[in-house]
Parts: C-alpha cells; sequence; structure tokens
C-alpha cells in the first residue's frame, strides 16, 4: 500500500514533462545552427523538425538534438539574464513618464521604449505594452507605483521579465519570464502597490520581429558562409 501512495505522488520525471512551445523553439534554434554550420543536411534538418514539431515530451524533443555539441553546451551553461540590472547601465532620470491621476494613460503600438520608464497610477489605471515595442536597449526598467490605482505590464512572449516590489493592502504580481536567446531585450518591473495593483504578464502570441530578424540574419549569414557565397 506505502508503495502504491509512494509512486502515486513521485514526481514526474523531467523528460516526461510536455513539452512547450518555448521548448519546441529552443530545440529548433539548435537544429537551425546545426544545418548552418554544415553538422545535418537539409534532408536530416526537414526530418527533424518535422518530428520537433509532433513531439510530446521533453524527452521526445532531446532526441533530435542528442547528437549535436550545441545542445550540451547550452545545457552545462545555460544563458540567462540577471535579476537585476547591470550596474550603470540605467540612467537615474526617467525617459518616459506615464501618469495617471483619476484618469487612465496608455502605451502601445509602435513605440520606442527608453532605458528608465516611469509609471504612476492614483485613483487611475497605466497601460504599458511593449508587444509591438521597439527595443533600443537591451535593459528596460519601470518603476511603477500605483495608489489607488492599478498598472498593466505586457511584454513579448521572447523577452526577459522580471519584477521586485510588494503591496501594501495590494497587489504586486510580475510572472517571471526568461528568454531563450540571450540577446533578447530584458524588463525589469519595480514598485508598489497601496490599496491597487502592479502586475507584469506576457502577451500570449505577441513576439518582438526585431530580435527574430537579427537572428535570422545570422543564421543565413553563417549558411552563406558555409556554401561559399
Amino acid at each position: 500500500m506505502d508503495l502504491q501512495k509512494h509512486a502515486a505522488t513521485a514526481p514526474t520525471p523531467p523528460d516526461a514533462l510536455r513539452a512547450s512551445d518555448a521548448d519546441r523553439d529552443r530545440v529548433a534554434d539548435i537544429l537551425r545552427e546545426a544545418l548552418a554550420e554544415g553538422r545535418l543536411t537539409a534532408d536530416e534538418h526537414a526530418e527533424r523538425v518535422e518530428g520537433v514539431l509532433a513531439a510530446k515530451t521533453v524527452g521526445e524533443l532531446e532526441v533530435f538534438i542528442r547528437d549535436l555539441p550545441a545542445a550540451h553546451e547550452r545545457r552545462a551553461s545555460p544563458l540567462s539574464a540577471p535579476p537585476r540590472p547591470t550596474a550603470g547601465a540605467i540612467p537615474a532620470d526617467p525617459d518616459d513618464n506615464v501618469i495617471a491621476v483619476f484618469s487612465s494613460a496608455v502605451r502601445r503600438g509602435r513605440w520606442r521604449a527608453g532605458r528608465r520608464i516611469h509609471a504612476y497610477a492614483i485613483f487611475g489605471s497605466v497601460e504599458i505594452d511593449l508587444s509591438e515595442a521597439l527595443f533600443e536597449y537591451q535593459q528596460v526598467v519601470i518603476k511603477a507605483f500605483a495608489v489607488f490605482g492599478n498598472i498593466e505590464v505586457r511584454v513579448p512572449e521572447n523577452v526577459s521579465l522580471y519584477g521586485t516590489g510588494g503591496g501594501v493592502l495590494g497587489n504586486f504580481e510580475i510572472d517571471t519570464l526568461d528568454a531563450v536567446s540571450p540577446e533578447a531585450p530584458v524588463v525589469y518591473v519595480d514598485g508598489w502597490a497601496v490599496l491597487g495593483n502592479v502586475e507584469g504578464r506576457p502577451k500570449r502570441g505577441k513576439l518582438v520581429a526585431d530580435i527574430l530578424d537579427r537572428v535570422s540574419r545570422k543564421v543565413d549569414k553563417k549558411l552563406r558562409r558555409h556554401l561559399g557565397h
């Protein structure tokens, strides 16, 4: 009976966990690099990518890259953004102030995100949507202070998102997000919610096109070099 109970409560092995879209993207990136480096033929690459799209678990994904050096290098020394901004990288003065006092303020669409953004919601609401923003800097700090108000921060899925703050009879909630690419922007949300709400979340289905284009150009360059063009 005890053995049955133990088996029922035993944690699921990592390889048996269901694969996410981020897991598939990570494996696809490794396969793309292997093709550009000449480690895989075009037919081998196409066959493995097809298998990646059909894979259900993390273990099934790893089968397609276990013979590639890049997979082991990334696993041994994963690259992740620091939990705090690099010292001296962020100026003390804000590039942009978003203020709502008994009103609402919104930043969304195709806009240029500065290194420091200050957001104040006092009996009002502020929305900062970075899902289509142009990231001219890799590190962006958002100082968010909500007093009887609400501040929402939305980011693309392929950036890193960290938060430090708290709530006083309020809610401060940041969904931590780690980007796969070390070149991806990093958004830090700091602040307080006093009888209010501050939250930061990824916007599903939205990606930083600039990052994707840069990675694609890098792969194309490697492929042309390999082909002698």
